[in-house]
């Protein structure tokens, strides 16, 4: 299970030009699933996710996590994370879980994110998707369980 996130100064994504999930500063996460990936995993990251320090503090470092700001996350399912790309010039996406595993753990992972934090929104999981932000920073890291 791979996250990219981003520090977000808004972020936002639409399905058939309808929003259908939408946040202020926080961060915006892509979340890509691979085939041995468990809630065991999606606890853990989720975790660290929340915890992870990338706001400023007073002195402008990066020392306050999602949970101390109280910012938004807004979730975005991305298979494409967890491609290999090693070889050739085109991804290889073996790595990645069926979609029916990889739609129960996205969900999954946004039910408990529901239930230990406080404004979570999502995009809609193998929609064609358009996602806008203005990222902060800029400040991304990817995240591995």
């Amino acid at each position: 299970m791979k996250v990219l996130l981003q520090r977000v100064q808004w972020a936002k994504v639409e399905v058939d030009q309808k929003v259908v999930g939408e946040i202020d500063a926080g961060l915006l996460v892509f979340l890509g699933v691979e085939k041995n990936d468990n809630e065991a995993l999606a606890d853990k990251l989720l975790q660290k996710l929340l915890a992870y320090r990338v706001f400023s503090d007073d002195d402008g470092k990066m020392n306050r996590s999602l949970a101390d700001v109280e910012g938004g996350l807004l979730v975005v399912s991305q298979f494409t994370l967890v491609a290999n790309t090693g070889k050739g010039l085109r991804p290889s996406f073996s790595r990645g879980a069926a979609p029916d595993h990889a739609q129960q753990l996205y969900q999954y992972f946004l039910n408990v994110a529901k239930q230990k934090h406080g404004v979570v929104e999502s995009g809609v999981f193998a929609a064609d998707m358009q996602v806008s932000l203005l990222n902060d920073g800029p400040v991304t890291f990817l995240l591995d369980a």
